[in-house]
């Protein structure tokens, strides 16, 4: 079953300087949108999957989202993994290794959210026995972004964080399903990416990418938050 073999990891820890403009008093997983915080929305699609146990990698101002989120959130029991110095994407998920409950993670960016089928999304992380799966969605124009190339398989061949090239493609969604195993072949206590160092060294190791066609919404950046209150009319959490 689905719950039985996942728990959730949700990335908070980042400083949310792009978003500081128009959120200056809060981490960006608890920006408002209407009048809850970002993260129930993801909270929320994890619940809705039965998964009950949750990790959140926090660092900047992670005692406001303690404060805020508690022990729990319904059926779903949170703990916390707490940078103490930045260490990055891959560098959190390395620190909060002795928190995972299952050989698989599912992993979520906390700026982050795509209208994704979680089930299907693990059942075909399953058929294609991959060691890591990233959802990947089209783009007219990937200059920026995390850059992903697939085989006709979805055996990833190519990745590449921020490329600086102009032209249409497939880029990272920032969801992730993670073989634990491979949390451990990351260097502990230093500054790592997972996006920049950690991903391109997986592939050929059973790292793959699942295509996505879904709504999908980065609030890290204004635009984009400003946009939130209508990405999510039909997805409001009941309260």
């Amino acid at each position: 079953m689905f719950d039985d073999e996942i728990t959730a990891v949700i990335l908070a820890g980042g400083f949310g300087t792009r978003l500081r403009s128009v959120v200056s008093d809060r981490p960006k997983v608890l920006a408002k949108i209407g009048n809850r915080p970002f993260i129930l929305f993801l909270l929320e699609q994890i619940k809705k999957v039965n998964v009950r146990n949750v990790v959140l990698c926090i660092g900047y101002q992670g005692d406001k989202i303690r404060a805020e989120l508690g022990s729990s959130y319904g059926d779903v029991w949170l703990k916390y993994s707490e940078e103490t110095i930045p260490l990055g994407t891959a560098g959190a998920l390395r620190l909060a290794m002795p928190l995972f409950q299952s050989k698989t993670l599912l992993v979520m960016n906390g700026d982050s959210y795509c209208d994704i089928d979680l089930k299907d999304f693990f059942e075909w992380h399953c058929v294609k026995k991959a060691q890591a799966s990233l959802v990947i969605a089209k783009e007219n124009d990937v200059r920026g972004l995390g850059f992903v190339q697939t085989n006709a398989g979805g055996a990833v061949t190519h990745f590449q964080e921020k490329i600086a090239v102009s032209r249409p493609g497939c880029v990272n969604a920032g969801v992730y399903l993670i073989n634990s195993s491979l949390i451990r072949t990351i260097p502990e206590n230093v500054e790592v990416s997972l996006e920049y160092t950690v991903l391109p060294t997986w592939i050929g190791q059973g790292l793959f990418g699942y295509q996505f066609t879904g709504k999908r919404l980065d609030i890290g950046i204004p635009e984009n938050y400003a946009k939130a209150e209508r990405f999510f009319d039909l997805k409001v959490p009941p309260k």
